[in-house]
């Protein structure tokens, strides 16, 4: 474990001395919890019909196919008309998209990143790396099935597909979202334990909270 997340004795600016344990005290130790819909069901499928068409994308580029979503900002495309844009911060985003190969080193990140996105959050798995490996199958330091290590609402298969397949993917998940069926995070948390041992087993030096939230 890093250094600096190591328990240990700190002086303040007042000179007190005081014990700290990053990994303990700069995170919230409670695993996330699943959240039933509240309202009645016409509630619900408003609700879910003003999800759908505010798709906001984590700009968070994790392998090649992450070239693919650019043009989808550009005229040609327009992406914006289809209430789909790009947001800088997890906090700030509703989609998940993992683009291409995952590393396990980039894995570490995407599962902290996407731990800290709020509810209800989505993943799309695009690119056949995501699916089975890709061309990296036979590789040591890349994952076989995201839906392994992260919950997948919707595959967009290719190497790489184009940007007209993420559009019509993007239709896709609204139709499961409007349905209802984009239940990922209520998935993540009811099957915390079973994700959190998968994903420590090829991450080896796993230097943060269970939780990143």
């Amino acid at each position: 474990m890093k250094e600096e997340l190591l328990k240990r004795w700190v002086k303040g600016p007042d000179g007190v001395e005081f014990e700290v344990e990053p990994l303990r005290d700069y995170y919230c130790e409670a695993p996330p919890t699943v959240m039933p819909a509240a309202y009645s069901k016409i509630v619900e499928s408003l609700f879910n019909w003003a999800r759908s068409e505010s798709l906001w994308i984590l700009g968070f580029g994790t392998g090649c196919g992450a070239i693919e979503m650019r043009p989808l900002m550009t005229p040609r495309f327009d992406a914006y008309r289809y209430g789909v844009q790009w947001r800088p911060t997890p906090r700030q985003a509703n989609l998940f998209i993992i683009s291409g190969y995952l590393s396990v080193k980039t894995l570490k990140r995407a599962i902290r990143s996407y731990e800290q996105m709020q509810n209800p959050k989505y993943v799309i798995g695009l690119g056949s790396c995501t699916i089975n490996g890709g061309m990296y199958w036979d590789s040591y330091n890349t994952i076989k099935r995201l839906d392994d290590y992260l919950p997948v609402d919707l595959y967009i298969a290719g190497c790489m597909p184009r940007p007209e397949a993420l559009l019509a993917g993007f239709e896709d998940l609204k139709k499961i979202i409007r349905a209802g069926k984009g239940e990922g995070a209520n998935q993540y948390a009811a099957n915390f334990d079973w994700y959190k041992a998968n994903q420590k087993k090829v991450i080896h030096d796993w230097d943060m909270p269970d939780y990143n939230w």
